[in-house]
């Protein structure tokens, strides 16, 4: 649906940190940083291609970043991404907007994490994975 998204913060730097710490474990790469800029993920060659992210330094009179209902979620491979996303946003600065966990409410296989970045902006790394059950969760004879 998307071809491309933009977010504003008030420190390059520390969103640099911070978005290359949580897109990690999702798999989306940093492509550029630019004066006032900084890009994630690919731009598509064709329609149908992967999302691309522009995480701007917010400038003019009212510099700030407003924090409301407005959020960003990104695809995750697994539910171990989901995880390891939601501890590098609080590693990083962010705050907990709800722990990685199974969100019944919108289907039985939607696990998420929610957190705010540094900057208020509401991110959530989504999964519709089953968790990887590993040799150790098998039953006998399987």
């Amino acid at each position: 649906m998307f071809d491309h998204l933009s977010i504003t913060t008030t420190d390059l730097d520390r969103a640099q940190s911070f978005y290359d710490a949580v897109l990690t474990p999702l798999g989306v790469p940093r492509v550029n940083r630019r004066e006032r800029s900084i890009g994630y993920g690919e731009r598509p060659a064709t329609d149908g291609g992967p999302c691309y992210l522009s995480v701007y330094l917010s400038t003019g009179l009212n510099s700030g970043v407003v924090a409301d209902n407005r959020h960003w979620c990104f695809r995750a491979p697994s539910r171990a991404a989901v995880r390891a996303f939601h501890r590098a946003a609080l590693a990083q600065g962010g705050t907990d907007d709800g722990p990685p966990g199974l969100r019944e409410i919108y289907s039985p296989d939607y696990y998420a994490a929610f957190v705010r970045d540094p900057d208020g902006n509401r991110l959530e790394a989504v999964t519709r994975q089953p968790e990887n059950p590993g040799p150790e969760k098998l039953g006998p004879g399987e």
